[in-house]
């Protein structure tokens, strides 16, 4: 079962041909083959779940110029130059230097290789799309800027070039999202988690996004004034979505209790109403209320309505934690997942490490449906109800931590490993065994050292690629644990 994205994946993408004026006089039908280049390229763009805006060919300063112009109109997240053939730098200067946004240099020629023997400069002149990408990449320093990504390789049939352009469409997801963020902040740091405190302004200095105070109250009000109707479908969807076993070996769990199953339900759908009365596109929060309160019910029974909202594309991230959050939405808009996370006990057995929490996850990436069991307490934290139990998809594993450093800014801490098979505690958190290169004990030493904070963002695939693509654009220092 898969639960459905609140709202579809959205970026502008632009992509604009270089090309050489001079040829076009001395080669008659040259310029109709580079727009039929560019025009495969369009549509293998098009496919990707992004909004394409096609900026024509530039072959001389006074195009590129003209073109900056309808650029900056349309708020692009990235720009896609496409090397249609030779271009002088002149058509790349004013672009690289004016524009904040990412621009990846597009190589991508018609042939594997020339028939030699029957070559001719006009086929050559057709598949010269490499030809000026030193160029390109020198002046982009020169402006002061740093050198451009590139994909290089065939226009057709080429999958790992394929890839390249799909990953960067992913990006775009990403930053788009992020510079459009509202993402709620509710209540405290747990007493006192000193790794979790960051200031909401240092989150909108390095991502652009909005982060807007909610009140408990205003999710109260929506739990106090419940409509039956809607708790009911709540109710019913989750028992659709989940497993309810027995207990197993764990004393603090029983089978899910009618009580604690219409509480989560209720307080799924205060969350959601709340979230779309103050258009959030996430939550981080932590808030304890008085002991034996209606409120400390509420706000202590999120976790399977998070859950839900999670795998949706709305992170929803415990214990106050703002930097996790993030990283949360970054793994969720790359399509890779996005579980709240931290280490729990290592196996030295089978050198694995247990890796999860008590919530929120992202059910999307759950191995098989997931289980709900009732809790008589929150290990650590007050109050009881539903927790959500289960492991990750076996298979490749990127693991995302946001952390501060020592000059108070943000910074990436990223890991891949191996989700592989091997029992779970039945203990009403999700877990999943984690396998790190190039063995456990050096792996835990290497992450430790670059001073992460105890929670992380954990998706299924190796994307630290795409990870550290994104810190380089939005400036931000990142550290791929090595595996060797």
């Amino acid at each position: 079962m898969r639960i459905e994205r609140r709202t579809p994946l959205k970026a502008t993408i632009g992509i604009l041909g270089v090309g050489h004026a001079a040829y076009w006089p001395q080669f008659d039908g040259l310029l109709d083959v580079m727009h039929q280049k560019m025009d495969i390229f369009r549509k293998k763009v098009e496919k990707l779940q992004v909004d394409v805006v096609d900026f024509g060919i530039v072959d001389d300063s006074a195009s590129a110029y003209r073109a900056l112009k309808e650029i900056r109109k349309h708020d692009l997240d990235l720009l896609f130059v496409d090397m249609v053939t030779y271009a002088t730098s002149a058509t790349f200067a004013p672009l690289i230097q004016s524009l904040d946004i990412p621009i990846v240099l597009v190589a991508l020629q018609p042939l594997a290789a020339m028939d030699y023997a029957r070559g001719t400069t006009f086929i050559q002149l057709c598949n010269d799309d490499v030809c000026s990408v030193p160029e390109f990449c020198s002046v982009a320093v020169r402006m002061g800027k740093r050198v451009p990504e590139v994909i290089i390789g065939t226009l057709e049939g080429d999958a790992q070039a394929d890839e390249e352009v799909a990953s960067w469409c992913r990006i775009a997801h990403v930053l788009h999202d992020l510079k459009t963020a509202r993402i709620g902040l509710m209540g405290h740091v747990l007493d006192t988690m000193y790794d979790m405190h960051v200031d909401p302004a240092l989150i909108t200095r390095t991502f652009g996004c909005h982060v807007v105070p909610l009140e408990p109250e205003q999710i109260m009000v929506h739990y106090r004034n419940s409509d039956p109707t809607a708790v009911a479908t709540m109710v019913e969807r989750i028992k659709g979505f989940f497993d309810t076993p027995d207990p197993v070996s764990d004393n603090i769990t029983f089978c899910l209790k009618q009580e604690d199953l219409d509480t989560a339900a209720r307080a799924a759908v205060a969350l959601e109403l709340a979230i779309e009365e103050k258009n959030l596109t996430g939550l981080a929060y932590y808030y304890e209320a008085e002991e034996g309160s209606e409120m400390r019910r509420m706000v202590t029974n999120f976790i399977v309505g998070n859950s839900l909202l999670t795998g949706a594309g709305f992170p929803m991230c415990g214990e106050f934690d703002l930097k996790t959050c993030m990283a949360m939405l970054i793994m969720d808009r790359l399509e890779i997942g996005g579980s709240f996370a931290e280490f729990h006990p290592m196996d030295f057995k089978q050198g694995s490490i247990l890796v999860g929490h008590d919530g929120p996850h992202h059910i999307n990436i759950a191995d098989r449906k997931p289980v709900l069991r009732s809790l008589s307490k929150y290990h650590g934290k007050p109050g009881s109800g539903a927790g959500v139990e289960f492991k990750i998809k076996e298979g490749p594993l990127t693991m995302l931590g946001i952390t501060v450093n020592a000059a108070g800014l943000l910074k990436f801490v990223v890991a891949e490993g191996d989700s592989l098979q091997g029992d779970i505690p039945p203990t009403g958190n999700t877990n999943t065994h984690g396998f790190f290169q190039p063995d456990l004990k050096t792996f835990l030493k290497r992450w430790m050292a670059e001073a992460p904070t105890h929670h992380f963002a954990l998706g299924i695939g190796h994307h630290a690629h795409e990870i550290e693509k994104i810190a380089n654009v939005l400036g931000i220092d990142c550290v791929v644990i090595p595996t060797h």
